[in-house]
């Protein structure tokens, strides 16, 4: 296996005093944002090969002291594609998304996550139920589109047109994902807590699916499970015969238990997350804690039900994203604009702890460092230059002995940065990888 070789060198360190908002809210500063004129819809491996064209990712982020405004044409920039038995394809959305920067729980009626975009990841394409927008309509003992009491699971039925990335266009054109988008990040890194990889509707952050086993932010990490367990029931009520034939992923076959997303029920405590596949816990982006959704997968990193929002939203819906319109929000006057440069991420040019990171370079593949002081929490990053991150380890003051490894192993060559945070201070290093 290859080895890697570190090299580390120091970024120059400017001290950038921002607003409130940008120094605390991770929905400001979590977007994949272009920087660099990068196009998306690029399918090479498609009967007829495309080259994208459209802006990828998210074009530009501004906030209020309640908002955060997000643009993006909903274009990944990396390759999606082909898409078995799907004949749409993707097509720039145009779209601003408004993310609350103060999201609240709804203790009153719970808001449906309904057909359509019900969040948006961290590269500006968004997220969708587990529907494919059929159901089975008793009245006419056929499959009908819209919403009922028995609704197809769209990884069942769609599943043989996602992509590798797990995501397909629908016929508007939005690239979309019901599961977890496996391009985005590192999916499989079970070392560290799972990046922020998008924000549903409610403002409430959507993680990977590794975390801290504890709420806490204690204990080590551990894939998160969700509450919902297959019916071992052998009918429906009021809906379809599991004996019934239908096509599944252009095959005949029957409605199984688990072809409709009905045929999960909830039982409060069998996994980590609630009803919502969510729970409030602490994480490396909020260290006083938040509700957040995980996407949910089994052991091999296969999504498995609810994938990323269960059937209902945990906090308050705004308005200006869903529904007719949906997306077509407008910056209001006044809004700062958030630049994702190196200076623009750091709140002070001083460190309270002496940190020194070795061998330069190294022959491993993990990163080793030394901190002289550690009565103080420490949160470690490793980011691009696009802005996304893509390791995030929090490590408690009383949970570290002064030497402190980190795997980078799931990194392919390339420079990155490398930050040490602790309170309000904050180092950067610019980072080398090389095969």
């Amino acid at each position: 296996m290859n080895m890697k070789k570190l090299i580390l060198t120091a970024l120059v360190i400017v001290s950038t005093k921002l607003t409130i908002n940008s120094q605390t809210s991770p929905a400001i500063t979590s977007w994949v944002i272009n920087t660099t004129s990068l196009t998306g819809y690029n399918c090479p491996t498609c009967t007829t090969p495309t080259f994208g064209t459209i802006p990828a990712n998210v074009q530009s982020v501004y906030y209020t002291a309640t908002d955060a405004y997000i643009a993006s044409q909903g274009i990944p920039s990396y390759n999606v594609g082909p898409w078995t038995g799907n004949p749409n394809i993707p097509s720039a959305q145009n779209k601003t998304w408004k993310i609350t920067l103060n999201p609240v729980n709804n203790t009153g009626t719970k808001t449906t996550s309904g057909l359509g975009p019900i969040g948006v990841w961290s590269n500006g394409a968004t997220i969708f139920n587990p529907m494919d927008g059929y159901y089975w309509n008793n009245m006419t003992n056929t499959v009908s589109m819209g919403t009922g009491t028995w609704n197809r699971n769209a990884y069942v039925f769609e599943g043989v047109s996602f992509d590798a990335c797990l995501g397909h266009p629908n016929q508007t054109g939005t690239y979309h994902n019901h599961a977890i988008p496996k391009c985005l990040f590192s999916f499989s890194n079970t070392t560290v807590h799972s990046p922020i990889i998008g924000y549903a509707f409610d403002g409430f952050p959507v993680y990977g699916p590794y975390a801290f086993t504890n709420t806490n932010g204690t204990g080590a990490i551990k894939r998160m499970t969700p509450s919902y367990s297959l019916t071992s029931a052998t009918t429906r009520s009021l809906g379809p015969s599991m004996s019934t034939t239908v096509m599944i992923a252009m095959t005949p076959s029957t409605y199984y238990a688990g072809t409709f997303n009905e045929d999960y029920f909830y039982v409060a405590g069998l996994g980590d997350l609630d009803q919502y596949n969510g729970r409030f816990c602490v994480t490396p982006e909020y260290p006083a804690g938040t509700y957040a959704y995980f996407v949910t997968v089994d052991a091999s990193n296969n999504p498995i039900y609810p994938y990323v929002l269960g059937p209902q939203y945990y906090g308050v819906v705004n308005s200006g994203n869903t529904g007719t319109g949906g997306g077509n929000n407008v910056v209001p006057g006044g809004a700062t604009q958030y630049i994702p440069t190196a200076t623009s991420i750091l709140e002070y040019n001083t460190f309270p702890s002496e940190i020194n990171v070795f061998p330069n370079p190294v022959e491993d593949n993990l990163l080793q460092f030394e901190v002289s002081n550690t009565s103080a929490d420490l949160t470690v990053k490793v980011s691009d230059y696009q802005g996304r991150i893509l390791v995030n380890q929090l490590y408690y003051a009383n949970q570290y002995q002064n030497k402190i490894s980190l795997p980078l192993k799931y990194l392919s060559a390339g420079v990155y940065i490398l930050s040490f945070e602790s309170g309000k201070s904050k180092m950067v290093k610019k980072i080398m990888l090389v095969d």
